[in-house]
């Protein structure tokens, strides 16, 4: 041999330190083995042809495992066209993934099974490759025992590590490794029994030897999967005879068999010494057992002879079912989807396929894609090899597995299951470098579940969708570990308290265990899998961004704008308010609105831009409104963080609208929709909230993210907390206090601060110009989104050892022995500004809190930021409080409500005499004796309307504001709010708001109850009292609403039938009732066509304003007419409107179109009762449609019973009259001889006669009877219908009326 050259040489000595620290000398049987390298050196040579390949380097299993960290293969006898062959081959599979690299390194080691390594070990049954250094699990396509700690070199192999990094991956041998040593002789075959004389052993009731063992020979018919149970791995196989179909099944338990299980081929013939007979406890069914000194042979047909052939068995074969590819499954399973009833309970098909990983689903849920078209499911079978090998590329071969067509109705693929009758061969490893992920190797959720309630194949997809959403949803705030953490049945993770009554409801009654047994060795076959029965989802729970396009696409289905409105109101609105009633409105959906029904799952944020609660996931966030079912306000701030599921809720959705409608007649054509716009958010109780994760305290993470950096890993520094606060606002803190580092002694990692406060008033969220000390002198400052809160300090600061000690209300105890010393000084105004703003929905009037400042023992620290409202040259009143501006890194925490606090914690009942807000009621806020100017009281709303801005409002008000982003409504916009006591109350007060300062509040639905607080209070010019939202407002929800109108367009109780009441008892705040009256004369009439954009009067089909002209072609006719009606008991004046006009004037419909008609040619045409020659009137005296509507209304056929609903008017509104008329009545009895006011005024005047004129007795007369009666003033009402009386109804009411009246005249006359 030629002395080596120097290359050669280094190579060889690196060789060397190879084997000194991987491989060293073992004794063997017969004394030392031969030294490793050169048996591996001479096995080099052999397989090069004689040359060593120096291209090529050892590599340690240790240097394997922590140098590699991305997928390679190794081929050490393969040239470089042959690698790319085969690599390409590997591409035609999923052409879209990368072949694994090719790396020049060298592996020699032994193969094990883990049992000389660890005695204490549980063996698994799978194989290992190790060296001196290490050992790493491998998996291989063909195995012999005898290979079994023996020292081998694999020429080619491939590395897959894992993906997370935080453990090794495992090797794959790809073609059959080298021996470096011979292998030993197996032993010669011996006699054996045939499973055809065994068989009736099982069977028989002769008592066994305990003592005699038997050898079977025999065909491996089933392989049974690995299977660990109390902690002892085990399967089981069956060995049929050659020549009929009578197998026996034989259980292998012992730990150095268990690499049987990888040596057994199927179909392959073999022999096993040493068996013994048992019998299951349960059962009592008999098996062999393999004992410890049982060998598993080949079988050998030269020195075993043959019994002879059954003549019983003749012709018998063994019911294996040929393999079927993705394309033949297709077909068969369209074929049989024909004849499938729906509902029916189906039973699956057994069948064996082939076919080549292209997707693993969820490893940790047992699923895999085959084909890309076949799901294939081993969560039924114990996957104890960590599902090595199945990466997609790799090829199965699938043995007696179940066919499930459609199990779920959401999941898009054919199931095969395998159950543990069915077996599961690796036929070939994947050429790509795809990732491997192996499944938890205990705390596996998902197998857990399946287990525990014996689930069937259906009930487990719907689980794993739910895991795999929960998961995907909320794995970046929690982590993965915590959120599937499985149950120890005390302390279950979140996704276990999520699915597990779920579960629960979906099985209600829970099948007995899976007998496993009997599952593998039953003659007639039994599993899980068997029958099914497909499951449509009972209940979803999708990412709150497909929430909110679920929402929005539920609220536009159907959609029309017509649906806004009434058709009777719609046709008489002119363009401008016919869009501003269309611009906004909303709809509520339920968990049942959407089918499957719906779940809420979010983590529970508070978001400083928006100052509003939101539960977040991590596709999106969700505005959400959270009251109490007692109407106490939501203040739980240690439930921020935490992962709340809501089943009973209200998912609401603001619709916006920007259109152009000229009028009604076109509202069917969506052209004139120039942008859609919605607002998504949900308001729930907290009662009908579950906490599926509590969140850790905010102080205790504070503390634990700035102190124990290097006690964490790297991706663990900062907590979800920390990182959606930088995602909110990635700008550094400049405003922090440096007063709180200076105090900070030894105690800085655990001490902190803290301060109880009563809040007394609270103001809404406004941009202010505030100005704090430190930025006094600046010019052109911004408007800064604030709000501020008046509170009284109680007690003095706290300084605690640790966070968590700041449980009590020891400052009530000092406060209650202090008396009224000292407090008068202790009222501060807190100032919220940038990451503060989120504590906004946490404050609430006469909420007790607490200030914590972590990380500080400065006692003083409040006091230092505390600075005067205004410079102390001006401070004129002593008492005035100062301001504190919050900083951003303090926790605010609710301790309890003033109300709930013991009677010895409040002995100092001047803390409670600070508190200068006073609620009102609403009774008292609309009496004249009212005097205050702002009112904070509580209500329910009774009806929202959008309405146009209040023309008094100050422009200053807003001016800032409209600035703002984010408002889906025109700044020139209102929104009315009617408020009620109580549903169905006459006492409405209503509240007017600027679109400006929606975008801040949510929840304003009718009939949800809220709070107001500091609402400037107001008189019309008709003496009615309202409320304006300011700036110092604030509003807070304190009850939702119990049931929704699909369209805030109507008062709530529009729908039912309004009392039948006399006039004399109408009441001031009466909403609406229902009155059988007398209609006495028409005293005004209108009819006119206006323009719908500009107004202006609509003449012959077109607009008459000429500077500018206008270019509207489209017309809306009006109408209004105020009758005079009496009951015998009282009179009053009725308005009517458009079509009640026509009810009232007894006309047809076809009768008002035809008179409508002849208007438009004119216009406008108006009367007045009793007109005189030379009055002014507007007609002409040859008009023939004045002259009609004249004579009918002096017709005695108006003057006619009639049914009138009606509510008060207690706004007077403008009535359609000449310009510059005046009116001269004659009153026919009823009004003074003559009155001349002007147009304008006439409401005005009655609204005098209704509060100032006396009581006076009229006579009415009845056909022959006449009745006296004091009659009060005329009232003014406004009517909602009419309906003409008939005869036998009018009889019945004539009678009820005539009774009730003598006794209410009676009882007038004598007094």
């Amino acid at each position: 041999m030629a002395e080596p050259n120097a290359v050669e040489q280094r190579w060889l000595q690196a060789a060397r330190d190879f084997a000194r620290r991987a491989l060293p000398a073992r004794e063997g049987p017969g004394g030392p083995e031969l030294p490793p390298l050169d048996a591996v050196l001479r096995c080099l040579r052999s397989a090069g042809g004689g040359d060593l390949p120096l291209g090529y380097s050892f590599i340690s299993i240790s240097d394997l495992q922590h140098q590699q960290c991305m997928p390679c293969c190794s081929h050490l006898t393969w040239s470089t066209n042959e690698f790319k062959e085969w690599a390409h081959q590997g591409q035609d599979v999923l052409p879209m993934q990368s072949t694994l690299p090719r790396t020049y390194l060298m592996l020699v080691g032994y193969l094990t099974d883990g049992r000389q390594d660890d005695k204490e070990k549980l063996v698994d049954g799978c194989l290992y490759l190790k060296d001196s250094t290490g050992i790493i699990p491998c998996e291989l396509l063909h195995f012999e025992l005898e290979w079994l700690e023996s020292l081998f070199l694999f020429p080619s192999w491939s590395y897959i590590p894992q993906t997370d990094q935080s453990a090794a991956g495992y090797v794959e041998i790809l073609v059959d490794p080298v021996p470096v040593n011979l292998p030993e002789e197996v032993p010669d075959s011996i006699p054996v029994t045939y499973p055809t004389s065994a068989e009736p052993l099982l069977t028989s009731r002769i008592p066994w030897k305990k003592k005699s063992k038997l050898t079977v020979a025999g065909e491996l018919a089933r392989l049974g999967p690995l299977l660990c149970i109390r902690q002892k791995t085990f399967f089981f196989l069956f060995l049929k005879c050659f020549t009929s179909a009578v197998s026996v099944p034989v259980l292998v338990q012992k730990p150095n068999q268990m690499a049987w299980h990888h040596s057994l081929q199927l179909g392959h013939r073999y022999t096993i010494t040493g068996l013994s007979m048992s019998s299951l406890k349960k059962s009592g069914q008999r098996i062999f057992v393999a004992s410890a000194s049982s060998c598993l042979l080949p079988y050998c047909a030269e020195q075993a002879r043959e019994p002879p052939l059954d003549s019983a068995w003749q012709g018998e074969s063994t019911q294996s079912s040929s393999l079927e590819t993705a394309e033949q499954l297709s077909n068969s399973l369209e074929l049989g989807a024909e004849g499938e009833r729906p509902g029916s309970t189906k039973e699956s098909k057994i069948i064996s396929y082939e076919g080549t990983v292209t997707k693993v689903l969820n490893v940790q849920a047992g699923l895999f894609l085959l084909d890309n078209k076949v799901c294939l499911c081993l969560a039924y079978q114990q996957l104890l090899n960590s599902a090595r090998g199945l990466r997609p590329g790799a090829c199965v071969e699938l043995i007696d597995v179940h066919l499930l067509q459609k199990p779920l109705i959401s999941f898009p693929f054919i199931v095969l299951g395998a159950c543990l009758s069915s077996t599961v061969v690796l036929k070939s490893f994947s050429r790509l470098s795809t990732p491997y992920q192996p499944p938890a190797s205990s705390g596996n959720l998902y197998l857990q579940l399946l287990f525990r309630y014996n689930l069937g194949m259906p009930v487990y997809l719907w689980l794993v969708s739910l895991l795999e959403t929960f998961e995907e949803r909320f794995s970046c705030f929690f982590g993965r570990r915590r959120l599937l953490l499985s149950s120890t049945h005390q302390n279950p993770g979140a996704a276990e308290k999520f699915v597990v009554p779920l579960l629960q409801a979906v099985v209600p009654d829970r099948e007995k265990a899976r007998d496993i047994y009997n599952e593998i060795l039953a003659k007639i076959h039994q599993c899980p899998l068997q029958k099914y029965l497909t499951l449509n989802p009972p209940c979803q729970a999708p990412s709150l961004s497909a929430v909110c396009c679920l929402a929005e696409q539920k609220s536009w289905e159907g959609f029309s704008p017509s649906q806004l409105l009434s058709p009777l109101e719609a046709q008489h609105m002119g363009s401008q308010e016919l869009n501003r009633r269309l611009a906004w409105s909303y709809c509520t959906l339920s968990a049942e609105s959407f089918q499957p029904r719906l779940i809420l799952l979010g983590v529970l944020r508070v978001s400083s831009r928006s100052s509003s609660l939101q539960l977040q996931d991590k596709s999106s966030t969700l505005p959400c409104v959270i009251s109490h079912k007692d109407g106490s306000p939501f203040a739980h701030t240690a439930l921020i963080g935490s992962l709340l599921q809501v089943e009973n809720y209200q998912l609401v959705v603001e619709r916006f609208l920007q259109t152009d409608f000229p009028s009604w007649k076109q509202l069917a054509n969506l052209e004139h929709v120039r942008e859609k716009k919605t607002s998504v958010y949900v308001q729930f109780y907290f009662e009908d909230v579950q906490i599926l994760h509590a969140a850790e305290g905010q102080i205790q993470k504070a503390l634990r993210s700035g102190n124990s950096f290097s006690l964490r890993k790297k991706d663990e520094l900062e907590t979800p907390e920390a990182k959606m606060m930088k995602l909110e606002d990635p700008k550094p803190d400049t405003h922090r206090d440096e007063n709180c580092e200076k105090g900070q002694s030894n105690t800085r990692t655990t001490s902190c601060v803290s301060h109880l406060f009563l809040v007394t008033q609270k103001e809404g969220l406004i941009l202010r110009n505030y100005q704090l000390p430190r930025e006094e002198g600046g010019e052109g400052q911004d408007l800064q989104r604030s709000f501020q809160a008046t509170v009284l300090w109680l007690g003095r600061p706290q300084l605690w050892s640790h966070p968590t000690e700041t449980g009590n209300l020891p400052e009530l105890e000092e406060t209650s022995c202090d008396g009224e010393e000292g407090m008068t000084r202790q009222e501060a105004l807190l100032l919220f500004m940038g990451k503060s703003l989120r504590w906004f929905p946490f404050l609430h009037l006469d909420g007790l809190y607490r200030f914590i400042v972590p990380c500080c023992s400065d006692l003083e620290v409040f006091d230092k930021l505390c600075f005067p409202p205004v410079p102390a040259k001006f401070l004129s009143r002593s008492s005035c409080p100062l301001c504190l501006p919050v900083q951003d890194t303090w926790h605010l925490q609710h301790e309890t409500w003033i109300s709930c606090l013991s009677e010895h914690q409040l002995a100092a009942r001047s803390v409670l005499r600070g508190m200068n807000q006073r609620i009102s009621s609403i009774p008292e806020v609309l009496s004249n004796s009212f005097t205050g100017s702002l009112v904070s009281f509580s209500g329910e709303i009774a009806e929202r309307t959008l309405c146009a801005s209040l023309k008094n409002e100050k422009p200053s008000v807003t001016l800032g504001l409209q600035k703002q982003k984010g408002s889906l409504l025109a700044s020139d916009h209102s929104v009315k709010l009617s408020i009620s006591v109580a549903p169905g109350s006459p006492v409405v007060v209503d509240v007017y708001i600027a679109a400006t300062y929606l975008q801040h509040l949510w929840g304003l639905l009718p009939g949800a109850k809220i709070f107001f607080q500091n609402l400037e209070r107001k008189i019309s010019r008709f003496h009615n009292v309202y409320c304006t939202y300011i700036a110092s407002s604030c509003i807070s929800i304190v009850s939702l609403p119990v049931s929704h109108l699909p369209f805030p367009s109507s008062l709530a109780g529009e729908t039912s039938s309004p009392s039948l009441v006399f006039i004399s008892n109408l009441q001031p705040h009466l909403p609406q009732a229902r009155i059988l009256c007398h209609l006495s004369c028409v005293l005004t009439l209108s009819l006119q066509w206006v323009c719908s954009l500009c107004s202006s009067i609509f003449k012959e089909g077109r607009c008459t304003r000429y500077s500018p002209p206008c270019p509207s072609h489209t017309g809306v006719r009006q109408a209004s007419a105020r009758v005079l009606v009496e009951d015998g008991t009282g009179e009053a004046f009725v308005l009517c409107r458009n079509q009640h006009v026509a009810a009232m004037l007894g006309l047809s419909l076809l009768e008002w179109e035809a008179l409508q008609n002849c208007v438009q040619n004119r216009g406008r045409v108006s009367i007045q009762h009793g007109e005189a020659t030379g009055t002014g009137c507007v007609e002409e005296p040859e008009d023939f449609i004045a002259c009609y509507l004249r004579s009918l209304c002096r017709s005695p056929l108006i003057c006619r019973p009639i049914l009138l609903d009606f509510s008060l008017d207690r706004k007077p509104s403008k009535i359609l009259q000449p310009e510059q008329g005046s009116l001269s009545l004659d009153g026919m009895g009823f009004w003074p001889a003559r009155v001349t006011v002007q147009t304008s005024e006439i409401k005005w005047v009655l609204t005098l006669d209704r509060t100032a004129a006396p009581l006076q007795l009229r006579n009415f007369r009845c056909g022959e009877v006449e009745f006296v009666s004091q009659v009060g003033p005329r009232l003014s009402l406004l009517c909602l219908n009419v309906e003409e009386v008939e005869q036998g109804t009018l009889s019945y009411l004539n009678s009820e009326r005539i009774r009730r009246t003598s006794s209410h005249c009676r009882v007038g006359a004598t007094a």
